[in-house]
């Protein structure tokens, strides 16, 4: 299949270019359009905001330490709990303003579903900032 005219007489061989005009008039016509429209969407209303002085609150966050050793049991801030004390204290923690932050640190030896059965525990009593904590790894020798 060759590109090329129907008029044989003219053009005896096989059109070996690309026809890029009509592509180009396409790109210029929405070059011109972003040009013109442009400007309505940079257009934004002048306000002036009043002014209020409030303090700043400083305070951060409170950082609690969950840890759970490789018998599954659990450290609340190295204090050992049980899970209904567990519960109860994640339950405390979600209503503090603002919450504390969660550093979950999990003996290598821990199975994933005590770590999975206190993350939900976390979720479902209202707690969102969750952290793990890891050792770096020391460079080999």
């Amino acid at each position: 299949m060759s590109f090329g005219s129907f008029n044989h007489h003219r053009q005896p061989e096989a059109m070996s270019d690309i026809n890029v005009t009509p592509m180009v008039d396409v790109m210029l016509v929405l070059l011109v359009i972003f040009i013109i429209s442009a400007p309505m969407f940079t257009s934004a209303v002048k306000l002036e905001l009043p002014h209020a002085q409030a303090p700043t609150s400083q305070q951060a966050p409170a950082t609690v330490t969950l840890a759970i050793d490789a018998h599954g049991r659990t450290y609340w801030n190295n204090e050992l709990v049980g899970q209904l004390a567990l519960e109860a204290k994640l339950a405390e923690a979600a209503k503090l303003s603002p919450q504390p932050e969660l550093a979950l640190r999990a003996d290598k030896d821990t199975r994933y579903e005590v770590v999975a059965q206190v993350m939900a525990t976390a979720q479902t009593r209202g707690l969102t900032k969750l952290g793990f904590v890891t050792d770096p790894k020391q460079g080999s020798k």
